[in-house]
């Protein structure tokens, strides 16, 4: 079986690794791949990213299965660009992924189906924002209404920072985000207390099963300080997400958004990432909704799972999970992300990277921001690689994961040394 991931990034780089594992797979492919998925001699990259020309591509050479790893394609449709022809992929359709793609949408979706989120407003006008943050104070979360790379969310601690990210996302767009239909807008949420945890599941349009629980962080630097980032590290499994909460993120929030999307006439299938608050008390509150899978939790959650991933996909393309189960290695799995200089806001491309490690049972390097040059892997992007280990315990994770980032360099690197400080 031939099979298709679509995309370049960590995410992909982990999600194609698990795959070319499952028995019954001949051939994984990545379009367009990066650096590490070429060094791979079991994967195949493919320098496509039009979604006719992938499809095309996909008919001619018999692939099986495709799986869409990052938001643009699935806010572009090629997921329904596929299923018009007959192929199984795995996804939600364009018109289901505004839950991630439009932050308005997602806002009121959860607001009409009683999903518990926090209190918002959405603005197009500056003016009128710049009064509500005013009126409410800080802190204060801003979130552009679009695509922005994991990047289009900000938490102002102080009135100053609200105001300025106002301009950022509705004047300037100094973030680079796609807007929607309408132009610029912003939602502007309520602060809300507690710790966040990644909840992703997969859905064929009626049932949903959970992967393994995850976290992330977000900031740059140590301690949660500095600017927020697409993520700066994760691990598996979270502590917070206790039975009790994963029961309340099951029953309060993924099964009712399923059910929602049904009754909204948009059924959902892929991967749904709930990005949740748990409360100081025990509640579950939506943060935000991501229509695949979180990176840099993808790759801490693969080096998990020890079940065929290609079979459990093709069973959720089919209307079927409510028949698999899923296995996970009882190990610890953390991830560090090595970014570039000047990332978030500029990274720089270019700097050569050496001392890379071969790879493991339990320690594996995921490239995201790679290319290749002249013989060299280069920097090609923000979030650069994810060194990833497994440990009976997190900080045995930590160890291995950290020892590898010792012998690994690039110009202007930069790094979290406390990814599991949570949890430890």
């Amino acid at each position: 079986m031939k099979v298709l991931v679509i995309g370049g990034g960590g995410r992909e780089h982990a999600l194609a690794w698990k795959l070319k594992q499952s028995e019954g797979v001949s051939q994984v492919f990545v379009a367009p791949g990066n650096a590490g998925t070429a060094r791979d001699p079991q994967l195949v990259n493919l320098a496509i990213t039009d979604k006719v020309a992938l499809r095309e591509w996909a008919q001619a050479n018999g692939v099986a299965l495709t799986v869409v790893g990052p938001e643009a394609p699935l806010a572009a449709g090629v997921v329904d660009e596929f299923r018009a022809h007959g192929l199984s992929i795995f996804g939600p359709t364009k018109a289901a992924a505004q839950l991630e793609s439009s932050k308005a949408f997602s806002k009121a979706f959860m607001q009409r189906h009683g999903i518990p989120t926090a209190e918002y407003q959405t603005f197009t006008d500056p003016v009128q924002a710049h009064a509500y943050v005013d009126a409410k104070g800080a802190p204060i979360v801003i979130k552009a209404d679009g695509l922005a790379a994991g990047k289009g969310v900000v938490v102002a601690m102080s009135l100053p920072e609200a105001h300025e990210a106002i301009d950022f996302m509705l004047v300037d767009n100094t973030l680079g985000v796609a807007h929607n239909e309408g132009g610029a807008r912003v939602v502007i949420e309520e602060f809300l207390e507690g710790e966040e945890a990644s909840f992703i599941v997969l859905c064929d349009g009626v049932n949903a099963l959970a992967l393994a629980t995850s976290q992330d962080h977000k900031r740059l630097l140590d301690a949660d300080q500095g600017p927020n980032t697409g993520g700066m590290g994760a691990y598996s499994p979270a502590p917070v997400v206790t039975p009790e909460v994963h029961d309340r993120a099951m029953n309060e929030v993924i099964l009712p958004t399923l059910r929602g999307m049904a009754a909204d006439g948009i059924p959902y299938t892929g991967f749904l990432y709930a990005g949740l608050m748990i409360t100081p008390d025990g509640r579950v509150k939506t943060l935000e909704f991501n229509c695949r899978m979180g990176d840099p939790e993808t790759q801490p959650i693969m080096m998990r799972l020890k079940s065929n991933l290609a079979q459990v996909l093709l069973a959720a393309t089919r209307g079927e999970l409510d028949r698999v189960a899923l296995e996970w290695d009882p190990r610890v799995a953390l991830g560090v992300v090595l970014a570039a200089a000047g990332y978030p806001l500029s990274p720089r491309k270019g700097d050569a990277i050496t001392g890379l490690p071969a790879d493991a049972a339990d320690l594996m390097v995921f490239h995201a921001g790679t290319s290749a040059s002249s013989g060299e892997v280069v920097t090609s992007g923000g979030r650069v690689l994810c060194v990833t280990a497994l440990g009976d315990t997190v900080a045995s994770a930590q160890r291995k994961a950290y020892d590898a980032i010792d012998r690994i360099r690039f110009d202007g690197m930069q790094f979290r040394r406390d990814i599991g400080y949570r949890a430890v």
